[in-house]
């Protein structure tokens, strides 16, 4: 190819040098994106999480780290004020393991230096909402049922030039073509929530790996009627960075009762 190009510039001059490269066919691409991220090893991480509750929309954020290839990575989640506005809730640690999530500061009544341990097969969202924040290689896993996606064209995200992708995934299909631990949540989440249609925007970079992703669930919450919207953003970056993440030993997590927090 580089000998073509080069045979032939006298003749098509510099635009032809300048063409981009071809846009890549974009259900290929959205589905390859998982696939990028684990050869592209470790990243930085920030995810928001906003959801309409009582008329008011509140948004949690986090920042931290996540190993691809391990599956586990760690986040510093911060809650908004509680109900009356003026009381700040202290932030949680996440870590995110094959199967589970580990939380710290999780809930009324459980001692400081304990970590709350959730089987992420047993909740009905499958941990894509519960945990305040979805799982940066499952918010990528999602993206295997997508049916339906369309090139929205170029564009920039925090200074790198991406392609962004829109369309609709399925819940149902990115668990059957998703493996191990991943399948079992994205299974239950099928079943949890109220539609198994989740649509999307993605922004891949030159290598195809997400940049962002933001998903818009709808699920059913059993202490509120009706169905509930929830927007999940991700937001990956320093790809390559080292990450060490360590779980909790067995005797530093909590098998009591958690409260309810209002």
């Amino acid at each position: 190819m580089a000998g073509l190009l080069t045979g032939t510039a006298g003749c098509a001059g510099d635009d032809a040098a300048a063409e981009p490269p071809p846009v890549p066919e974009p259900l290929d691409a959205v589905h390859r994106a998982a696939a990028e991220l684990v050869r592209a090893g470790t990243s930085k991480a920030r995810t928001a999480m906003e959801m309409a509750t009582g008329g008011t929309r509140v948004t949690i954020r986090g920042e931290g780290v996540y190993d691809y290839g391990r599956r586990v990575g760690r986040l510093k989640l911060v809650l908004p004020p509680g109900p009356t506005g003026t009381t700040r809730r202290p932030p949680i640690t996440e870590l995110l393991a094959p199967g589970a999530l580990y939380m710290r500061n999780r809930g009324a009544g459980v001692p400081a230096d304990k970590w709350v341990r959730v089987d992420t097969a047993s909740v009905s969202d499958g941990n894509l909402v519960t945990g305040g924040a979805t799982d940066p290689l499952a918010a990528a896993e999602l993206l295997r049922g997508a049916r339906t996606v369309t090139y929205e064209g170029p564009g920039r995200v925090a200074g790198t030039a991406v392609r962004h992708y829109r369309g609709t995934t399925d819940l149902a299909r990115a668990a059957r073509f998703s493996s191990g631990d991943t399948r079992r949540a994205l299974a239950a989440a099928a079943k949890g929530f109220s539609t198994t249609a989740v649509p999307f925007d993605v922004y891949l970079d030159e290598r195809g790996r997400v940049r962002k992703v933001r998903h818009r669930f709808s699920f059913v919450n059993d202490h509120r009627e009706g169905a509930v919207a929830v927007a999940s953003t991700t937001l990956l970056f320093a790809f390559g960075v080292p990450v060490e993440v360590r779980l909790p030993a067995e005797g530093d997590i909590y098998a009591g009762r958690i409260a309810d927090e209002a």
